[in-house]
Formats: C-alpha cells, structure tokens, sequence
C-alpha cells in the first residue's frame, strides 16, 4: 500500500519562507539592484504588494477578535471580583518581567562594554515625540466612541469597551444568554478565519524578507558588531532564562513543551515586527495549542501586546549602556535605579504610541542626563532587532497567560501536553455548494 508523503508542519513552512526570501533579497541587492524592471515590478511591486497585504490581512484581525473573545470571555465570569484579580496577576506578571529584562540588559551591556571605543561624533539629530503622562494614558484607556475606538485600532479603548460590554451581558439574563451564543459562534468563525491566515503564511513571510532584505546590509551590522550582539544575546537569553523559569517555577510546567508550541507565533512575530499583528496566532497558539481557557487568554494576550514590551525594555538597557560609554558618560548605581524604574513605568505610559521603542529609550536617556543624539547611531540595525524583541515580547506573553491560566484553574494541562493538540483547529475544509 503506497504510504501518503508526511506534510511539512507550518514552522518548517513558514522558516523556508523566510530563508528563501531573504536569499532572494540578499541576491537582488547584490547583482540586481540596477536593474529597473526588478525594482520597480519584484521589489516595489511583487514583494512589497505581497507583504502588506499579508500585513494587512493579520490587522484585519486583530479588532474582532481582540473584541469578540474578551467579550465571551468576560460574560462567562460568575463574579465581577475575577476579573479584579485577573488584572492584577496580569499586570504584576508583566511589570515584574520588564524590571527583570531591563536590569539584565544593563548588567550585560555594562559587563561587555558594547560602546568602549564608539565613535558618535557623526551621529546625526533625533528628535522623539513627546510621551504622554500616566494620566493621560489612564484617560485615553476609556472610549467616548467605541466605534472609532476600533476603526483606529486602539487596543486599551477596545478592551475597556469589550470588559464592559461583556459585564452587561453576564447581568442581563436570558437576553445575555441569547447574546452571549452569537459571540461564542462568531469566536468560533474568527479562530477559524485564523487558521486559514496562517496556511498563506509562508508566502506572506517570503515578500516580508525578500522586499527587507533588498535594503538590509550587512555593513551596518558590522559597524554596531558589538551592540548587536549584546542586544540580541540579552533577548534570547531572557527568553530562554527568565521565562523558562518562570513558566516553570510557577505552574510547574515543561519549558521545552511551551517553546516547541510557540513556534508558529515566534516564527509570525519575527517576520512583522509587529506584536499587535501577531496577536491573532498568539490567541490561538495560548487557546487552542497551550490549553488556556479563552476568558484567560483573551484579557492577557491583548493587553500583553499594548504594554509587555520586556525586547524593548532590553534594548533600552542595552542602549542607555552602550551610548553612556560612547560618550564617556559614568553612570552611577542611582542612574542604573532610575532607568529601571523609568523604563518599567514607561512600558505602559507609552503603550499604544507609534515609535513606541525609540519614545522609550529617548525618556530612559534624559532621565540620567544622556544626549539624545546617540540613539541615531543604533538606529542602523533597530529594524532587525525589532524583530527578535517582537518574537521575544509575544513570547512573554504566552508565559504570563500560562501563569495565570494555572493560577486561576482555567488551563487544560492535558492539551498543554499533547504535542498535537490544536492541529484539527487549524484545519480548514472548503467544501463546494
């Protein structure tokens, strides 16, 4: 009997995407880059029309299910006071992880000394938008028009709305129960919509690469060898470290299990640079491939991807450490304090600004007196970092919803287990009328 030939997994897909799309950058940048007709019809044509609507496709996404799982999830809660200590466990798990990322990242950038010898005298003027106060952060959390709130895409507005939204449901009886099986229903449709997004996967990967990687040289790199290394040893490090011992001091669970299940989403989240786009394959990665009940995942997953942002808070660290030795600038313990203390607090004063990363570290550096100027400097390789903080930052993500799933007792060990659970979920018949 002639045996069937074993499906590629969608991670082996999705890396030899990726790795024949940035040969094929590499080579059209290379030996091509003159040639009109390849850039104006491959690279700004093909490859550029490609990877945004890949983009565009994971965006679209975002706001209905960001909306519609918070909405099921907060109207199955029996009492309001779960969603309190919900919040909080969240919030805490997050604000702890930042404080460690950033104090690791001045550790390494202070033991390695990425900036001794750097010259900065060519770095050219930054200006960073000015961030807004907490208060003002507090404020904008809360929608006067829900409906423009998801039209702009602003997350915090979106889930104060669906918290509420899905409060009113839970009190309202059997309307909230008829209510409630529609938004159960659409859920089920949007995971499945999921699930046909991620099959295109690795050609969405493919254009992102090959259109980044016909710009992408290796001499920026190479001039910022140091910082680079630091930056991107400091992010896998934490991953690996910090929330590998996490994850399993505090529910005890396989660490090696968790990263093989979080492939797909690390592989997605690489590829954008965007936590937010990503947010679709995280839900599913954290529901259907980790066990985490939706009411869980569908409050920390989102709010993860507007204010964890532990890759940055790295970057910042090693950045701060890196331009002070630049410019021969002595930090001192105090100002090592105050860049904990500020970047930490800055992860969800910042949240939902664009440019976020860079309004960040521009706040860390005039909090100890550091010239602006030199994030000019590292901006030069910011576009390949960026990539491996998202892949990290998701990552956090995926742990504290683990954390706080086990906690809550809303988390299905046996499908955590299960090396293929959630591999029917991502299947999708298209049967003909």
């Amino acid at each position: 009997m002639k045996t069937q030939p074993k499906k590629l997994s969608l991670t082996a897909r999705i890396i030899i995407g990726m790795i024949l799309g940035i040969m094929t950058g590499f080579v059209i940048r290379e030996f091509l880059a003159d040639i009109t007709f390849v850039h104006d019809y491959i690279v700004d044509g093909l490859f550029e029309v490609g990877g945004s609507i890949f983009i565009a496709s994971l965006k679209m996404l975002v706001v209905p299910l960001v909306f519609v799982s918070l909405v099921c999830g907060t109207s199955t809660l029996s009492d309001i006071s779960t969603l309190g200590r919900l919040g909080g466990k969240t919030l805490a798990f997050y604000l702890t992880t930042t404080a460690i990322a950033i104090t690791l990242a001045l550790t390494m950038g202070t033991i390695v000394q990425p900036g001794a010898g750097a010259d900065l005298g060519a770095a050219t003027a930054f200006e960073a938008k000015e961030a807004p106060t907490l208060g003002q952060v507090i404020i904008g959390m809360f929608p006067t028009n829900p409906i423009n709130s998801m039209a702009q895409g602003n997350t915090l507005q979106i889930i104060v709305f669906a918290i509420l939204f899905g409060i009113a449901i839970s009190a309202a009886g059997k309307a909230g129960e008829r209510i409630a099986s529609v938004f159960n229903d659409l859920n089920e449709v949007i995971m499945k919509l999921v699930a046909l997004l991620m099959h295109i996967a690795p050609f969405g990967v493919f254009f992102l690469m090959a259109k980044l990687f016909t710009t992408l040289g290796l001499d920026a790199i190479e001039s910022l060898m140091s910082y680079f290394a630091v930056v991107s040893g400091t992010l896998v490090l934490h991953a690996l470290l910090t929330y590998g011992l996490m994850l399993k001091l505090f529910t005890g669970l396989s660490p090696l299990t968790f990263f093989k299940k979080m492939e797909d989403a690390i592989m997605f989240a690489f590829s954008t640079a965007s936590s937010n786009a990503t947010i679709p394959v995280t839900m599913e990665t954290a529901t259907k491939r980790l066990g985490v009940s939706n009411k869980v995942a569908s409050f920390t997953v989102p709010l993860g991807a507007t204010i964890n942002m532990d890759g940055t808070a790295i970057m910042q660290g090693v950045a701060t450490a890196f331009i002070a030795q630049a410019f021969n600038v002595d930090l001192t313990m105090g100002d090592y304090l105050a860049v904990i203390m500020t970047a930490t607090l800055a992860s969800v004063g910042t949240a939902g600004v664009p440019g976020v990363g860079l309004i960040m570290l521009a706040m860390v550096l005039n909090q100890v007196g550091l010239p602006v100027e030199g994030i000019a400097m590292i901006m030069g390789v910011d576009r390949l970092l960026d990539m491996i903080r998202t892949a990290v930052n998701i990552t956090g993500d995926s742990v504290v919803t683990c954390i706080v799933g086990k906690s809550e007792k809303e988390m299905d060990i046996a499908r955590f287990n299960d090396p293929r659970a959630g591999e029917k979920d991502e299947e999708v018949h298209l049967h003909k009328a």
